[in-house]
């Protein structure tokens, strides 16, 4: 039982972690805003092309990006035992992955064009959107480097400096949409290309911020970085492949049903899909902000496990899915209540707005679920366990949600909403079965620390993914 005083002890180093992270989530998922709202000037045309290269660039990133997550947890871990020096070990066997890592996914990204014909794409679309995906692939190795970066420096508490990064790129990329979609400073016109040439120099900005604050923070506290560059640390690689894997395929699973339910809601017609993007487009918004906290308590809790504190890791979990709760609670409040004016944000389209009204009203029934699931996979990996989070996906996406979504939706004619409704089961089941998974897991914590201070050599070790 956790008391509360316990709970307002954790609640201010938890925030000072997660203010910043949430803040450059935001500036994170604003960037595609502003390309989108950018480009939309040029005409119909460059817009599709820069949402669908979007769209399918999206898909390998973040996929990619799970397979270096699994850093997260050995970072915190070792930073809250005090071993520095295997965090910097860790970093540079997380820099390592992600130049292979990111190069396999740079040309996977610029083969996808040459699909899409194939989908039935209109080929004034699919002339924009190649060399689209071209200029966005050539940013992806400096993408995945600044994630390996991005990690480290959450998992050692600083994180003003990767908020820093991802909001100023905002600016980088304006800048450089305004020059090469538009043509100023003696610069070409390339419209959709334009967009994506901006937004890779902007990855290679944050790149350079984040090398650059290692650099001052290296010779300043004499933490010798490049000492430790001097080796390939496969074992390393091998653990982080290990923790990755898992989370790269739950956030797979988690994307492939989002792009399975957007296909869905597009069999159903243009008003109908219209309202699904208005009203996915506020979820994933009031989504950065538990995301954000996610990311924050799996440091909390990863820190504790490295001092084997059960029970701080214990408070930390329980105190970030609690901040999480709050928030989506009140997000809940505000898109049940006033659903009419926000939907009036993206469209005055009577039928849209009909629609979009609709789905958000369904989609405050999930919003607390919401927070729970992803800071509880958040919790989870900081403890070393990023298996369970894929089987909750496989369990309550693609066997409760997407299916009765589909059944209601398509047998039980109940439309766009139909969909939402099995989303939103299968959302509501993901979030009690990580719960629930993580409450055992800080049983499995406490015997196996007590198991461990007490030196038991006889008993056979627990399994750590139970």
């Amino acid at each position: 039982m956790i008391r509360l005083h316990q709970f307002r002890h954790e609640m201010s180093p938890l925030l000072r972690l997660a203010v910043p992270i949430v803040l450059g989530e935001v500036g994170w998922m604003s960037m595609n805003f502003v390309d989108i709202a950018m480009i939309g000037r040029v005409g119909p045309t460059p817009l599709a092309a820069v949402s669908l290269g979007s769209a399918v660039f999206v898909v390998f990133a973040i996929v990619c990006e799970g397979m270096l997550l699994g850093t997260d947890s050995l970072i915190s871990q070792e930073f809250g035992a005090g071993r520095v020096a295997e965090c910097f070990r860790t970093l540079w066997a997380g820099a390592q992955l992600s130049l292979p890592l990111g190069l396999i996914c740079a040309l996977m990204v610029a083969a996808s064009g040459w699909l899409l014909p194939s989908l039935g794409i209109a080929p004034e679309i699919v002339r924009q959107t190649k060399p689209f995906l071209i200029a966005m692939a050539c940013g992806l190795p400096a993408l995945m480097g600044f994630v390996a970066m991005r990690v480290f420096l959450q998992g050692t508490h600083r994180v003003k400096v990767v908020a820093f990064a991802m909001v100023s790129a905002n600016i980088v990329n304006f800048v450089g949409n305004y020059a090469l979609i538009y043509g100023h400073f003696g610069l070409p016109a390339l419209g959709a290309t334009g967009s994506g040439i901006s937004t890779t120099l902007s990855r290679f900005y944050m790149v350079c911020v984040l090398l650059s604050y290692l650099a001052w923070r290296s010779r300043h506290e004499n933490w010798q970085l490049l000492s430790y560059a001097g080796k390939l640390y496969f074992d390393r690689i091998a653990r982080i492949v290990r923790l990755g894997a898992p989370a790269a395929a739950q956030i797979a699973l988690e994307v492939g049903v989002f792009s399975a339910s957007t296909l869905a809601a597009g069999r159903l017609g243009a008003i109908a899909v219209s309202g699904h993007q208005i009203a996915m487009s506020l979820v994933s918004l009031t989504f950065m902000v538990p995301l954000g906290v996610a990311q924050a308590t799996s440091v909390r809790v990863g820190n504790a496990i490295g001092r084997r504190d059960a029970e701080a890791a214990n408070v930390s979990g329980w105190s970030g899915l609690a901040l999480s709760a709050s928030f989506m609670s009140c997000s809940a409040i505000v898109l049940w209540t006033l659903p009419l004016p926000i939907v009036h944000i993206f469209t005055r389209e009577p039928e849209v707005v009909k629609v979009g009204v609709s789905l958000l009203a369904i989609a405050a029934a999930f919003q607390f679920f919401d927070g729970v699931q992803v800071t509880a996979i958040g919790a989870l990996r900081g403890s070393g366990n990023t298996r369970i989070a894929m089987i909750a996906d496989i369990v309550g996406w693609w066997l409760v949600g997407l299916p009765l979504g589909a059944w209601l939706c398509f047998a039980q004619r109940w439309g766009v909403r139909g969909l939402w409704f099995g989303l939103s089961a299968g959302l509501i089941s993901i979030g009690c079965l990580l719960a629930v998974a993580w409450r055992r897991r800080v049983k499995w914590l406490r015997r196996e620390l007590v198991a461990e201070s007490a030196m038991s050599s006889g008993a056979a070790p627990a399994n750590p993914n139970s």
